[in-house]
């Protein structure tokens, strides 16, 4: 009886003992990626600045949980998952610079969370440069405050992607099965069709090696995110069918169209280049995106010869799936559309990084190591310079919209009231206004509507100037704002009793 019980004791001291190298070892490797989201986070702040104003998709959805503006025209293509996401703080809040400082800590804690899945999967020098690559780039500095839905797909991905391959490796794991319906969730919420994108590579290895588990894991994720989005399809789209097909011709048309040119100028800071016109950025700019899928090929090989193969190939057949649609099947481009492929391409690319570093012997080691290293500086000061530029152009635009929205007041066109016309949209939300469009990717309204809300409602109409205006305001008197002919409905007179 005491052999057996002190058998016991030692059994349990040493589990004690594991356990708790288990838990050192865990804190080890969470600390690097802790101080990477933080110094992201700060990043985002400190560069972005949270005085930036709204941008146009973002009042779309932000508009639809505020209570001090009118909710814009929500068209088929967007998903709810942005508007929730704001919806803690935009619901009762309409302090701008809260929403971005909510959104930076949201996306940093994102990131660190997002990294930690991929834990034993790839060491942790890897996984912390695989976050800097991704976090550094000024897509992703720029749109992690933002109420826009491509960084948290990239989220998603990581954290799914990244789950798949732990219940791989570890059938036993109940929370990497968690962690990829979770992923696959997130991705559906925000945009159904992109997760679908993301996710095929992964559906089509669960299905081929019979990974049972997994794939019902990914399914019901995929199926938990899309179903607000399906459910509004036949609410108010005409059906499923109806609304992928409006989604589609809102696209410009889904099909054979090379947009590779479109995302190479767009990577000067363009946020949306539609038409895509003009010339390329300089060659310092685009250079990263042509190393990118070498660097990719390279960590393939580094795994093939490590023989781990698996961890490295999904991800990257995944972010290629996720850029497909977005490089050879729309005919315009945003650099935003391709966050979930850098997110994913990130960690191969850091391996093979550390692949150049590591592997050469004697006095070629410290020539390699300096070479990625200047090359890593060089990459992120051009990233920081486009950064500046574009905060710095969509500071000035989102000015000049809130400016006319004040000039509108002065003429008389406070909430409740109506614009239509060009950028009637942003400006309207500026102005507390609903907007109008009877034409268009945001048509919602009809001529006669318009000319029956301006008996009751201000009413106004906005053109370039020197542009034509619609049959239906020519007769309106007209203003000059900054750049704009701005024509007001005139007053309906008081009924008499």
């Amino acid at each position: 009886m005491a052999d057996g019980a002190n058998a016991i004791l030692v059994r349990m001291r040493r589990r004690e003992q594991t356990d708790a190298t288990g838990t050192a070892r865990r804190r080890r490797v969470d600390r690097p990626l802790a101080a990477l989201a933080g110094v992201f986070t700060l990043a985002q702040l400190v560069l972005v600045r949270p005085v930036l104003g709204l941008g146009w998709d973002e009042i779309v959805y932000v508009s639809q949980v505020t209570s001090h503006t009118p909710a814009a025209f929500f068209s088929a293509p967007r998903s709810r998952g942005v508007s929730l996401l704001v919806a803690p703080i935009a619901s009762w809040s309409s302090s701008t610079p809260l929403l971005r400082v909510y959104l930076a800590l949201l996306s940093g804690l994102a990131l660190y969370l997002a990294l930690r899945t991929w834990r034993g999967l790839f060491p942790t020098r890897v996984l912390v440069v695989g976050g800097a690559l991704f976090a550094s780039l000024w897509v992703t500095l720029f749109y992690g405050p933002q109420a826009m839905p491509n960084y948290w797909v990239a989220i998603g991905a990581l954290i799914s992607v990244g789950c798949f391959l732990r219940a791989r490796a570890e059938r036993s794991a109940r929370a990497a099965l968690w962690g990829v319906a979770a992923g696959a969730a997130l991705m559906a919420w925000m945009r159904p069709t992109d997760a679908v994108y993301v996710t095929v590579p992964l559906l089509v290895l669960a299905l081929a090696r019979r990974h049972w588990r997994p794939l019902l894991a990914l399914v019901a994720g995929l199926a938990a995110g899309a179903v607000p989005w399906v459910i509004e399809a036949y609410l108010g789209h005409g059906g499923l069918g109806q609304r992928l097909s409006d989604a589609s011709r809102i696209q410009g048309g889904l099909g054979w169209q090379i947009a590779v040119d479109d995302q190479l100028r767009s990577l000067g800071g363009r946020a949306l280049c539609r038409p895509c016109t003009g010339t390329m950025p300089h060659p310092l700019v685009t250079l990263w995106w042509f190393v990118l899928p070498v660097l990719a090929g390279l960590g393939l090989l580094v795994a093939a010869r490590a023989r781990r193969l698996g961890r490295t190939l999904i991800p990257l057949a995944c972010a290629a799936t996720a850029a497909l649609p977005y490089l050879f099947m729309i005919g315009y481009a945003a650099p935003r559309f391709l966050q979930p492929a850098y997110a994913l391409l990130a960690i191969p690319v850091a391996d093979a990084l550390w692949y150049l570093v590591k592997t050469p012997r004697g006095k070629w080691r410290p020539v390699a190591a300096a070479l990625v290293a200047v090359g890593l500086a060089g990459h992120l000061a051009v990233q920081i310079a486009v950064l500046e530029r574009t905060v710095a152009r969509n500071t000035d635009s989102r000015r000049d919209w809130d400016r006319t929205a004040g000039e509108l007041h002065r003429l008389g066109v406070r909430p409740p009231c109506l614009l239509t016309g060009h950028e009637a949209l942003p400006i309207g939300y500026y102005a507390g206004c609903s907007s109008g469009a009877t034409a268009g990717h945001n048509e919602n309204t009809t001529a006669a509507d318009i000319l029956r809300t301006a008996e009751r409602l201000p009413v106004a109409h906005l053109a370039p100037a020197g542009g034509t205006p619609p049959g239906y305001a020519r007769a309106w008197p007209v203003h000059r704002i900054s750049d704009l002919d701005v024509r007001v409905a005139p007053q309906a007179p008081p009924r008499t009793p």
